[in-house]
């Protein structure tokens, strides 16, 4: 049996209980970041949902004030120069993305699922160096039938630096596969990922 009637009642409850557990990790975080750049502690982003709703997704800030003011939206690279001391542990234990913790609770998002996307976001094809739009990738609007995950199949298992029609391919095995025990797998995977500090990393994670 597949149990997704668990989905969200599991999500609420255990958001709800994440965010308890996590609230000292809040403050030291924020501290954290306050004294090395200032404000703002959070950096809030657009991103799309289930059916294309678009929605704000909130991270803390990992990155320098304005890093994408020349560059527009970018996925950050591995040891990307924009991102800070503080981000780079933020990024290595998934811990910049504690606050959407609260999207899960709101039901933008679940703890399993295709990552969220940013609306304006674009694949740079890396034989032509052609911009292709991301609904133009086999796969985009498939992934929509679902909420996106804080982490997933893709997450867990593909490396960081692969095209993200690569990546589709990942979210449409979750898609055909997604199953509450499967959404327990990847939810351990992902805690011991986080206690590896391998988020980062563009070689196995394990």
């Amino acid at each position: 049996m597949k149990l997704l009637f668990l989905k969200r009642p599991f999500d609420f409850a255990f958001s709800m209980i994440g965010l308890i557990i996590s609230s000292p990790l809040w403050f030291i975080i924020s501290i954290a970041i306050l004294f090395e750049d200032g404000f703002p502690l959070f950096y809030p982003q657009e991103r799309i949902g289930k059916d294309g709703r678009i929605f704000k997704a909130m991270k803390f800030r990992s990155m320098i004030k304005d890093a994408e003011k020349n560059t527009g939206p970018l996925q950050a690279a591995e040891n990307d120069p924009r991102t800070t001391i503080v981000g780079r542990i933020l990024r290595s234990t998934a811990m910049d993305e504690l606050p959407q913790l609260v999207n899960i609770l709101k039901g933008d998002m679940s703890f399993v699922g295709p990552r969220a996307l940013r609306p304006s976001e674009i694949e740079v094809e890396e034989k032509t160096g052609e911009s292709v739009p991301m609904e133009n990738i086999p796969g985009y609007y498939k992934r929509l039938k679902v909420l996106p995950g804080l982490t997933g199949i893709a997450q867990v298992y593909a490396p960081r630096d692969v095209p993200r029609r690569h990546k589709f391919k990942y979210d449409l095995l979750y898609i055909k596969k997604q199953s509450f025990l499967l959404d327990l797998k990847l939810i351990f995977l992902s805690f011991w990922i986080t206690f590896r500090g391998k988020w980062e990393s563009r070689k196995s994670k394990f």
